[in-house]
């Protein structure tokens, strides 16, 4: 039995949520397992309502969980930052969750805004850490609204959190077994600090692992490469806040938000999935948002618990759906309502 904690959060995340536990238990039906699901109201219309998002005591709760599927955080009448700092940003540090995994793969059928790229093209992973750097919260602001304002921002680094990111990505290049070649993407010769730790670490732990081809590119240059040349990645290793860029940059050339999804991750505890989309409030109830990305975290968590066939399965029956009924990624272009692609889906697996 695997005990999954639900958070549809706002916008569209209840909408795509549906669909990807829709899959979930078509997918747990076929493979033999059970899943068993508690929802949780943490969001926009609660903090609206009680002007509380997420406690300690909430916190406990989930850790009785063996994942979490989170929709979407972000409400139009909550000012930008209290939601993301006060439930994303608390889940990951609270939960440790510190590898940010990103996918980062063009499915058959999707449209890629890469001219002359295809699916054999485009398949690499982002591997970001997700508790230190700028994220940390730590600095400050004086004379704040006068003339002489100062606002800094730290971006803190330690070794410990550094190497295990590190690690963790030299472990899953050994563990995809394609071309064995990890990417630093850092700012050495700026962030003379902070990135030669990120440097150093990188090369210390990478003698460890022989078998894997250790590779650096600037982060400015790793951007000009994903563009021209992203058959070239295999996996990249990278900070939280160049991590939070690249990503988008690459759910933009694997199709758009509609199909990018992604997982926080404590290797050794409670980890969440989620799209990356956002919550989209402008189509919320229309029926219109693409469900993929969901139903794709779903299959990374049912990776992560251990289901690797049933997420094999969730994968294909996804790739099938985008490679012959899609018309289209975007919101209201599929060809399909929202709980129509998530039948294909359900339909595609059997």
């Amino acid at each position: 039995m695997h005990k999954i904690a639900v958070i549809p959060g706002d916008g569209t995340g209840p909408e795509v949520v549906d669909e990807a536990l829709k899959v979930l238990h078509a997918a747990a039906k076929l493979k033999g397992f059970e899943v068993e699901t508690s929802e949780y109201d943490f969001g926009g219309e609660r903090y609206l309502a009680t002007g509380k998002i997420i406690d300690d005591n909430d916190v406990q709760e989930l850790r009785a969980s063996d994942a979490i599927l989170l929709g979407a955080v972000g409400h139009p009448d909550v000012a930008p930052g209290i939601l993301e700092k006060g439930l994303l940003l608390k889940l990951r540090f609270d939960l440790d969750q510190y590898i940010n995994l990103r996918p980062v793969k063009l499915y058959p059928g999707v449209e890629c805004p890469l001219a002359g790229k295809g699916p054999g093209d485009i398949d690499f992973v982002v591997v970001r850490e997700n508790t230190e750097g700028l994220y940390t919260g730590m600095g400050g602001t004086v004379y704040k609204g006068t003339a002489n304002e100062v606002a800094t921002q730290i971006m803190c680094n330690t070794r410990g959190g550094v190497e295990r990111c590190i690690r963790y990505a030299f472990e899953l290049t050994r563990k995809r077994d394609r071309k064995k070649l990890l990417t630093l993407c850092a700012k050495t010769n700026v962030l003379t600090y902070a990135h030669d730790l990120w440097w150093r670490t990188f090369n210390e732990v990478g003698e460890e692992y022989p078998d894997v081809e250790r590779d650096y590119a600037h982060v400015d240059a790793t951007c000009m490469w994903m563009l021209k040349n992203p058959e070239y990645f295999d996996v990249i290793v990278t900070c939280n806040m160049f991590g939070d860029i690249i990503t988008d940059l690459g759910a933009m050339i694997q199709g758009g938000m509609g199909v990018a999804a992604g997982g926080n991750i404590n290797p050794d505890g409670l980890s969440m999935f989620e799209p990356i989309g956002g919550s989209a409030p402008k189509y919320t109830g229309k029926g219109v948002i693409n469900p993929i990305a969901a139903i794709c975290a779903t299959g990374m968590m049912l990776e992560a618990l251990g289901q690797t066939d049933a997420a094999d399965a969730v994968e294909q029956a996804v790739m099938s759906v985008t490679g012959s009924k899609l018309r289209s990624m975007n919101a209201g272009r599929m060809g399909y309502s929202t709980a129509e692609v998530g039948d294909l889906v359900v339909e595609a697996l059997q």
